[in-house]
């Protein structure tokens, strides 16, 4: 059965098991354990008879006080600030003074914020003479169906007031939508977290094609809010990007410089803007520098890709390594450097084809006792 209030490291831990010395009283009294774990099923029959909400308000209050209380004396203990002391640095204290020989995770001593260890409940859901307040109560998912109704209210809606526009020759297909951007639905897992509910796959796609229904709707901009409200916004990858600064010479010509790496090979390219489509490798012509095909084919996709090939002279510098390992090097360092002629949608383009990404690849050391890196010797029994 699962554990109504936090248990103490005190409780568990009253002597150190390697030394035998006693646990500090101050942490042994603040540091909260993890909440043992039953079934969910078993959890929901226990949470249904309990009746009202196990964990009060008061109740997570005065857990998050105790678990203040005792950072701050964990961070004293370790000689830190308690001002700047995190939860890695709580973890780090906790697993240095509490050694622990137990290999599963949930045995091991812990000090976590009670919003971690106290799952989050539902609202009081039964009056005082015991009957629920819901009228999808018995449903056993009422706040899942509760949001289904909402969904489906606010696109009838949507549809009157569309039907409303044609009766007065107001109607229009180019209207406002809602702007996703680069964002996405939330999981089945972070809904279920929303919900307070567990809710099986196929309602949650039945939820996800409701919604796909109202984005669907020419005037679905009016709900906006409630959309986004279940979307989590992605960072754009090409933000992170490092333009080169374009810079010009004496002549007044664009340049932008940048460098790559490949297994142990370093490279640097100039790329000079208006030229005559010149390639040069520490001073030799890349045709004489790589003999093999495939080399060239590496250090001209980039400029061939983004359909500049012709455009810029190169002037490029690479030393250590092999052939295969300076043509990559080489590759990565000319997409950078295109980076301060392009749109950032080519920008995007680039990074999705795979030219923005270094290689970390590089070749494994052969291993004492073996035959290679991974090959063994033959094995035989006599």
């Amino acid at each position: 059965m699962a554990l109504s209030c936090a248990r103490t490291v005190g409780a568990f831990l009253g002597k150190c098991g390697n030394c035998g010395s006693t646990v500090s009283s101050q942490l042994s009294r603040k540091i909260p354990i993890r909440p043992l774990s039953c079934s969910s099923s078993l959890l929901r029959k226990n949470l249904a008879a309990a009746g009202p909400q196990k964990f009060t308000a008061e109740f997570i209050e005065k857990q998050v006080e105790e678990f203040d209380i005792g950072k701050r004396h964990l961070a004293n203990m370790m000689g830190e600030d308690p001002e700047n002391f995190c939860q890695e640095d709580v973890d780090r204290s906790i697993a240095y003074l509490f050694p622990s020989g137990l290999f599963e995770k949930k045995a091991q001593p812990l000090m976590k914020h009670p919003d971690e260890i106290f799952p989050r409940q539902r609202a009081m859901q039964w009056g005082a003479d015991g009957r629920p307040f819901h009228f999808l109560f018995y449903t056993g998912k009422q706040s899942y169906y509760s949001l289904m109704h909402e969904t489906y209210e606010k696109i009838q809606n949507l549809e009157k007031h569309q039907d409303r526009l044609r009766a007065k020759g107001l109607f229009s297909q180019d209207t406002k939508r809602i702007s996703l951007g680069t964002s996405r639905w939330l999981t089945k897992d972070e809904v279920d977290v929303l919900l307070v509910e567990t809710i099986s796959a196929h309602d949650y796609n039945r939820f996800i094609q409701l919604m796909e229904r109202l984005l669907s709707i020419p005037y679905c901009a009016g709900e906006e809010e409630f959309v986004l409200r279940y979307r989590r916004q992605l960072e754009a990858q090409s933000r992170k990007q490092m333009v080169p600064t374009l810079e010009r010479d004496d002549r007044g010509v664009a340049f932008s410089t940048a460098e790559g790496r490949r297994k142990t090979s370093t490279s640097s390219v100039v790329l000079r803007d208006s030229g005559s489509g010149r390639v040069t490798v520490n001073g030799r012509d890349y045709l004489d520098f790589f003999s093999v095909l495939q080399d060239r084919e590496q250090l001209m996709f980039p400029l061939q890709f983004t359909g500049m090939l012709g455009r810029f002279d190169l002037e490029c510098t690479v030393s250590g390594g092999g052939r295969s390992g300076q043509a990559g090097a080489l590759r990565l360092a000319v997409s950078r450097a295109l980076l301060s002629f392009l749109s950032e949608g080519d920008v995007e383009t680039m990074r999705q084809a795979g030219l923005l990404t270094p290689d970390p690849r590089v070749r494994e050391r052969k291993k004492p006792g073996q035959e290679g890196a991974r090959k063994k010797f033959t094995w035989k029994k006599r």
